[in-house]
């Protein structure tokens, strides 16, 4: 029998190590995009600080809320990133937990609209994008979003489709420098014009390839692309319209009942520090919430950043996303897509 024990004695060891490193695990929830450049510059220093290991999940926002609302009952994600109104839909379906800010170090420096962007701190805002029309200054001039309807880009203009997180803000701005107070409105009335329209694109990738074949002249983008038009050798410009610039926030969560709390919130606070928002800042990855962070003015052109931007950008209420939503895509459907 004793000739066992140690074979024993091993393989409690190992499983005794398991559950230790089971402990010391945090799951997060992520945007698919820069995920290299996010472990070199987050996740890795993060894991050399807390002895814990990452578990790094990615995929698309449809896919990561549906995980979490399917683990409800038993999370398997501790801590999740995503756009201000998806987590909202989250919040309403009380999947998730309070944040306790008083263990954020940085909690105090984040700009106002960041802190508690969801009500009963469920969430706090981590990056912040401006969206405004990006164009070619050789053949167009842009000064409100009603250009985006111009004879002078019909035809070579496209926008956001209906899907897409940045459709939302283009329409309630372009319902602005119409006149018109009801997105359902607007909608109509990019319906009446869909046929001078070339695209209603998905992805920036996409409207990036159009424009440099000269193909589109004029679209509204969102700050985090303007990396992709910047670059070229092509005279593209940022245009700054009369009715002002619209943006949005990603915000950080944490599910509820996850067990692994502390962690988390040691997590969150070290990616809100001033040290790892300017870091991502230079990298050119995010845009800082925290308003002690300074950057070079090179990184600062593909950046939505400095209280005098932020603090003027039209930010749609994620309640009335979440509210309006399935009525706008319904008649998007009807007068936009026949």
């Amino acid at each position: 029998m004793m000739r066992y024990l140690p074979v024993l004695t091993a393989a409690l060891g190992l499983a005794a190590g398991a559950a230790q490193a089971a402990e010391n695990t945090l799951t997060i929830s992520v945007y698919s995009f820069a995920q290299d450049a996010f472990k070199e510059a987050v996740y890795d220093p993060f894991e050399e600080i807390c002895g814990c290991e990452l578990v790094v999940e990615t995929g698309n926002s449809v896919e990561r809320m549906a995980k979490i609302e399917a683990y409800a009952a038993d999370p398997v994600v501790d801590m999740a990133v995503m756009s201000a109104h998806d987590a909202l839909a989250l919040a309403r379906k009380e999947l998730l937990a309070p944040i306790d800010t008083s263990k954020l170090s940085s909690f105090d420096q984040l700009y106002p609209a960041a802190q508690d962007p969801l009500g009963g701190n469920l969430g706090v805002g981590y990056t912040f994008y401006a969206t405004s029309i990006v164009y070619r200054s050789d053949l167009v001039e842009v000064n409100s979003w009603a250009d985006l309807l111009s004879d002078e880009v019909k035809g070579r203009v496209a926008l956001p489709a209906i899907s897409t997180t940045q459709a939302p803000l283009v329409l309630m701005m372009l319902g602005q420098a119409l006149g018109q107070d009801d997105i359902l409105q607007t909608i109509d009335t990019v319906g009446e014009n869909a046929d001078d329209i070339v695209t209603f694109y998905e992805r920036s990738s996409q409207l990036a390839q159009l424009m440099q074949q000269e193909e589109v002249i004029a679209a509204p983008i969102g700050r985090f692309a303007w990396s992709r038009f910047r670059g070229t050798d092509l005279p593209f410009e940022w245009a700054e319209p009369a009715e002002g610039q619209t943006g949005g926030m990603n915000v950080m969560v944490m599910t509820r009942g996850n067990g692994n709390e502390d962690l988390a919130l040691q997590f969150m606070d070290y990616w809100l520090s001033t040290e790892v928002q300017t870091r991502l800042a230079e990298l050119g990855i995010d845009s800082p919430a925290n308003a002690a962070v300074e950057v070079s003015a090179e990184a600062a052109e593909n950046l939505t950043y400095g209280a005098e931007l932020i603090n003027s950008l039209t930010i749609m209420d994620p309640a009335v996303i979440l509210d309006q939503r399935e009525a706008w895509i319904d008649r998007w459907n009807k007068t936009v897509i026949q």
